[in-house]
This record gives C-alpha cells, sequence and structure tokens, in this order.
C-alpha cells in the first residue's frame, strides 16, 4: 500500500468498511493525554511511546504491527538514539489502539505501505528529544548548573566536570516539569544507534517459542470456526443441507453469515470436517461463465481502449510519424493470492457490552471502529489485542476475518476462534490485480525513442477497497504506479488506464501496482535496447541523466556486480530498476536456463537508495525477503479462473520458492542524506523483469506474460 491512501482513508473510516463489508464506524476517541494523570508515579512517561523506570529501564511502546519486517526494533530504535538510551536498557511493547499511535502518514493506527520508518522519523525522534531534555533540566538543576554544561550518553547525564547522573535516578525530578514541543534534534552526524547494524528485539522471543502470533490465541470455552466461504463477491447460498456436518463429533454449531456459513466446534479439525460435509449449491450470479481466459481478454480489451490519461505530454502522433522505427508489445500479469505463510484467523470475545480481540492485524485502529458496529459496542468497549502476524503483504489490512469471527462469538455467545485452511486464504478473493500493458514506441535514427504509449487494463484497487474515490480523471493510482511515473526521457508520452473488471475481489498486494508495472515497463526498455543494439544497463543510463537517485542505484549495482565481466558458461545477466515508497532499488539476476527450459536464478545483486537508514540489517533483510517474493510470483504465481471458482488451492499448485531455488543475494546500501523511504515493498518490483531480461539475454526469447512460460525456452 502506498502513501496515496493518505488523503482518502479518513473517508474510510467515517463511511464504512469497503465494498464488500459495509460496515461504518466511528474512530475511537479515547486519546493518550487523557490517560497522561493516570500513569503510576515511579514511571517517567512524558509521551504515548516511552516509559523510564527508576532502574533505567527504556520501554518503547509500538503502535505499528509486527510482521516481520522490523518495527519492534526500529521504532524503538528512532526514540532511543535521541535520548540518548542505553540499547541494552532498551525494550519493546505492542502499543493499544489509541489515536496517539496513529500513523501519520494515514491519520489512523494501521501499517502498511512502507511507511512506519517515513511517518514516525520525525515524531519518534522528537520524542525521545523532549525526554532528553527534560532529564538534562532535571540534572541540571539538581547539580544547580546551566543545562548547556550537560550532554548525554548511553542512558546518563554527563556534567562538562565529569559528574554523572543515571536515567532512572533524575525520574521524579524529570516527571514534574513541561514537556518541550520543539526540542533540538540530533545532526545525523552524530547518531549513534540510528544506521548501525542492530540485533532485532523480537527475535529471543521468536527462538524460544514465547513470540504469539495471532492463531496461537487460547481462551477457557474457545470454540473454533471454520467457514465456507462465498466463492465470489455477491455469491450466494442458494440452498445449504447441513445435517452430516451436524453430525461430526464435536460440531456445536452451525451458522450462516453474510460471507458464508460457518461450523463452530470443539477444535480445528472438528470444525474443518463438519465444514467440509455442508452441501451447499452457490449461486454465483454474473461469476458463473468465469475463467482465465476471459479475464485475459477483457484485460487486453481495457488497455486497448484505455483511454483516463494519466499522462500526455508532448505529440505522439507526430512523433511516431516521424520516426525511424516503430516497436509494439503487450504485457500481461496474473491474479495473485498473499499465500501468507500463518493464514487468516481471529479470535474473538463479544460478550455483551463488550469485544476483546486478538489477531494479527496490519489494522487495528480501523477494526477497534469496525469491530463496535458489529459487536454493538462503543468504540472504548472494543479491546484489540495485537498479535505478530505470520507475514502481512497488505492481506491483512482487510477486516473480512475480523467482522466474521466477531459476528460468530456474537450470535453464538461464546469466544470464537475463526481460521482460515490454506484452501480457504487463498480462494478468498483479496488478489493482487491481473493487469495487461500494451506499449507502442518509436525510436530515431540511434535507436532512442522519442515516444512512448501505454495503455492499461486493471480492476480498480481503489474502487474495490471502499475508502477511496477513483478520482475524476478516472485513473487509479495504484494500477498506474511504476509506469505513469517512470523515469525514462522521452519527449512525447501517453500513458492512459482502462479501467477493467472481470470480478475478483482486489487489494493491495506487497508493492501494490509496481509488482506488475515495474515488469511490464522494464521489460520493454530492455526491448528498445535490443531494438536500438544498444547494452541494457547503458540504454537505461543514458535515459536517466535527469534522475540522479535512479541512475545511482543503477550504477552501484551494475558496477558490484561486474555488468560486462565474464559469467561461467551459460549464465546471463539482466538489470532493472525502479522507485517505489521513496526508495530506489536496480536489480541485477543472474540466470541460466536448463534445456527443458526450467530459468535458474544463480545471484541477484541489489543496490538500494532508501534515503537515510535506520538498521541495515533489516534493509538487507528486507530486499532478500522482497526478492525471495517476486522471484516466486515471476516464476509461479497464477490465481486462475474456471466455471467461476479459483482453481488454486495450496501450495502444491500455487508453488513458492524453495530453499535449493534461492539465489545468492547482495545487498548494497547507498549512503544518503535524503529523507527515509520504505524498505518492506521496494525489492519485489525490480526481480521479475531483471530475471526475464537475463532470460532474454540467454535465449533470445522475450518473455511477456508472468509467471514465466518456460515451454517457450525449451531447446530439447
Amino acid at each position: 500500500m502506498d502513501a496515496t491512501l493518505t488523503t482518502s482513508r479518513r473517508g474510510f473510516l467515517k463511511s464504512g468498511a469497503g465494498a464488500a463489508l459495509t460496515i461504518g464506524f466511528a474512530l475511537p476517541t479515547t486519546g493518550w493525554s487523557a490517560r497522561l494523570e493516570a500513569a503510576t508515579p515511579a514511571v517517567f512517561a512524558p509521551n504515548a511511546w516511552l516509559r523510564l523506570t527508576g532502574d533505567g529501564t527504556v520501554t518503547v511502546l509500538c503502535g505499528s504491527a509486527e510482521m516481520g519486517q522490523g518495527v519492534l526494533t526500529a521504532i524503538p530504535m528512532l526514540l532511543a538514539e535521541e535520548l540518548d538510551a542505553n540499547w541494552k536498557r532498551v525494550r519493546v511493547q505492542q502499543a493499544p489502539v489509541d489515536q496517539a499511535y496513529n500513523n501519520p502518514m494515514f491519520g489512523m493506527q494501521a501499517t502498511g505501505g512502507s511507511t512506519t520508518v517515513r511517518a514516525h522519523w520525525e515524531p519518534l525522534r522528537k520524542a525521545g528529544a523532549a525526554a532528553r531534555e527534560m532529564l538534562v533540566a532535571a540534572a541540571a538543576a539538581q547539580w544547580k548548573v546551566p543545562a548547556s554544561e550537560c550532554h548525554t550518553e548511553a542512558g546518563q547525564v554527563i556534567h562538562q566536570s565529569g559528574k554523572k547522573l543515571a536515567y532512572g535516578a533524575l525520574v521524579p525530578a524529570a516527571m514534574k516539569l513541561a514537556v518541550p514541543a520543539e526540542p533540538t534534534l540530533k545532526d545525523p552526524k552524530d547518531f549513534r544507534i540510528l544506521g548501525k547494524r542492530t540485533r532485532r528485539l523480537d527475535t529471543p522471543a521468536k527462538l524460544d517459542g514465547s513470540a504469539k502470533y495471532g492463531i496461537d490465541a487460547q481462551l477457557p470455552g474457545l470454540l473454533v470456526a471454520v467457514m465456507a466461504r462465498a466463492p465470489q463477491p455477491g455469491a450466494k447460498p442458494a440452498k445449504v443441507d447441513d445435517s452430516k456436518a451436524k453430525a461430526v463429533k464435536g460440531v456445536q454449531q452451525i451458522i450462516t453469515i453474510p460471507h458464508g456459513v460457518a461450523v463452530l466446534a470443539e477444535g480445528y479439525w472438528a470444525a474443518k470436517k463438519g465444514r467440509d460435509a455442508l452441501a451447499i449449491d452457490w449461486d454465483l450470479g454474473a461469476a458463473k461463465d468465469l475463467s482465465t481466459a476471459k479475464v485475459s481478454d477483457m484485460l487486453a480489451t481495457g488497455a486497448s481502449q484505455a483511454d483516463a490519461i494519466a499522462l500526455d505530454a508532448g505529440n505522439v502522433k507526430d512523433a511516431a510519424a516521424n520516426s525511424a522505427s516503430t516497436l509494439d508489445a503487450s504485457y500481461e500479469a496474473p491474479y495473485l493470492a498473499h499465500a501468507c505463510m500463518e493464514p487468516m484467523n481471529c479470535t474473538v470475545r463479544a460478550n455483551g457490552d463488550t469485544a476483546e480481540v486478538w489477531v494479527g492485524t496490519q489494522s487495528q485502529g480501523p477494526n477497534q471502529g469496525i469491530l463496535s458496529q458489529v459487536a454493538s459496542v462503543t468504540p472504548a468497549k472494543v479491546k484489540i489485542n495485537t498479535m505478530l502476524l505470520g507475514g502481512g503483504f497488505g492481506r491483512r489490512f482487510a477486516p473480512d476475518f475480523t467482522i466474521d469471527a466477531t459476528l460468530l462469538s456474537k450470535i453464538s455467545g461464546k469466544p470464537v476462534k475463526l481460521i482460515y485452511s490454506r484452501e480457504d486464504d487463498m480462494a478468498a478473493g483479496f488478489y493482487r490485480p491481473a493487469s495487461v500493458a500494451k506499449f507502442e514506441a518509436a525510436l530515431d535514427a540511434k535507436g532512442q525513442p522519442t515516444m512512448l504509449k501505454c495503455g492499461v487494463g486493471s480492476p480498480s484497487i481503489m474502487a474495490a477497497s471502499g475508502f477511496m474515490k477513483i478520482p475524476e480523471n478516472g485513473v487509479d493510482s495504484f494500477a498506474m504506479e511504476g509506469i505513469a511515473d517512470h523515469p525514462y526521457d522521452i519527449a512525447n508520452q501517453r500513458l492512459a488506464y482502462g479501467r477493467t473488471e472481470p470480478g475478483p475481489q482486489v487489494w493491495f498486494w506487497r508493492s501494490v501496482g509496481h509488482s506488475q508495472n515495474i515488469f511490464f515497463i522494464e521489460s520493454f526498455i530492455d526491448e528498445l535496447a535490443a531494438a536500438a543494439k544498444a547494452d541494457p544497463f547503458e540504454y537505461r543510463r543514458a535515459l536517466l541523466t535527469k534522475q540522479p537517485r535512479y541512475k545511482g542505484v543503477l550504477e552501484l549495482a551494475a558496477q558490484k556486480a561486474g555488468w560486462g565481466s565474464a559469467l561461467p558458461k551459460g549464465q546471463f545477466r539482466g538489470i532493472a530498476v525502479a522507485q517505489s515508497f521513496g526508495s530506489y532499488v536496480a536489480e541485477v539476476a543472474e540466470v541460466s536456463v536448463a534445456a527443458d527450459g526450467t530459468p535458474r536464478v544463480h545471484r541477484v545483486v541489489a543496490a538500494v537508495d532508501c534515503g537515510m537508514t535506520v538498521n541495515p540489517q533489516t534493509i538487507e533483510r528486507q530486499i532478500e525477503g522482497a526478492i525471495v517474493y517476486g522471484l516466486s510470483a515471476a516464476l509461479y504465481g497464477r490465481i486462475g479462473f474456471k466455471d467461476g471458482r479459483v482453481e488454486q488451492g495450496n501450495f502444491n499448485d500455487y508453488p513458492v520458492l524453495r530453499m535449493n531455488e534461492m539465489p545468492k543475494v547482495e545487498v548494497h546500501i547507498v549512503q544518503s542524506s535524503e529523507k527515509p523511504g520504505g524498505i518492506g515493498e521496494p525489492g519485489t518490483p525490480p526481480i521479475a523483469p531483471a530475471v526475464a531480461n537475463a532470460i532474454f539475454a540467454a535465449t533470445g526469447k522475450r518473455l511477456r506474460h508472468l509467471p514465466f512460460d518456460t515451454a517457450q525456452l525449451k531447446t530439447s
């Protein structure tokens, strides 16, 4: 998800939970300031994020969700840097739902769009700096010296004479002081924590098994629910026979709710057996004839007829007429599932006028409001316990599973844990949009592009979300991102969107529109380079003279990969570059292709410019993970349809990259003084085109569809 959401999300909070989840709600009104007076006397708590106790322990509260991206370490690092805390004494806790923890870029407490560090870079640093100034003032008053004669280091205030006071000893005095409104922030050259390789604070709990994910929640008297979900948005159960389900040992109750039929039982296995025993005739309505081929045809038509203009520059007609040559190509990407390692789940205890929820969610703030309406209580009476997330990728921003779990608990009168099986999750109807892009380009006598046209046919995430509106120009920014804002210096351009709605629900998927559009544009730029008989790296470089950050990562990746140097026999290189979520990433893939057409990615070299950094270890790991995610999609990812139903169900027919397929990955970070960009998603978009371009270098065959059709590459 991207910062594009920021201006529209408040509308979501007031208008409802989405097209398929039409439940309106109000923002919770309880704020941290209302509870400051109730803070424990022995704890220095000058703001919502910090707790400092007399023994010197610093506890940082994190309002963002941890789904493997490292926010439970990044948020404490931001505050601890300006506090000058002793990192060994820093602890982290998951914050409750409160407006104080709203993501400043979203205006609500939610995690996505690679925004956590970007959004909290200044607020968390200010929180630490304000506390530091208060501690210095308290020490200076005790010593009866000017505060200017004191400095801080590793959890201590130090006077120029050498006297020292530990932060813990200053808690009682600091608590009595006013909180500075505009504390002075450090010069980045003085950072001791930020920018340094730092071990994650949540790793020990994950290693010893004490870390709790949503699916780990347990309550006395808990019933487990498994649902037969509607196979398509709008589908209704025409007939339900639950007689065999009721006969399954352990089944307690069968409940029909708007999204399907749920079986509640004493454990998961009984609930699943009961669900599988249900006989349901679904009325699929208009979706009954939906097929993969029909989706492709619709998207291709949408791309050909695209008329919502995202960019119109120069005169494409005259440029084409006066060109030395022209080139056109069509690219396609399928629907994709998120395939989180931990399937969707939510545990709810709805008791009359209260509801308590245990869930791994990316949107605990909106969920509090949504579920207050579901449970018919005030938002303040809904307690959200944010658990660790076993993968999010945008999927856990949706509230479908929390709504259904709350409904089931309210109706049954029992605490309920709703669990999706892998097959349920795969067919749950929240997909990365399928998309088709049709390109035309004109080249001059030197092979340089003078004109670029592109029409994109794709469903609209903005429309599907329910909390955003497509602008008056008709352009869904997610459908066009990566293409409408591509960096290449081409004088004449017409880039347009053709909204096409085959039917399946679409949603945010790691890197959103960039995930397919960078494959499209970076592959086509490679085609232009081949038509010009030019080196793909040099061709891009010449078109990026006005884009120093793009050019910088492109050059760094090429240099570190040894672009132009000899490779082992049978291996070839491909390159791609992208900007998303405020960060710039270039990747070089080294690939071989077997005689049966199977590609093998041996090595990926990534260069990253994400501005000022928090934790280089996290950056490296996020780029590595993003490459795995993107490579899985490029090689295998596809959600297809037949007779209105999803064809895939588990990792046997929706494979992900295996350990023995993992390439060696090198990550090189550009040292930068620019403001921070995101890092959870930007590593995904360049990998598919980098591999596709390497495959072209190896075989001379251009793969324009995802996932790669390796049958085209067979040589024996």
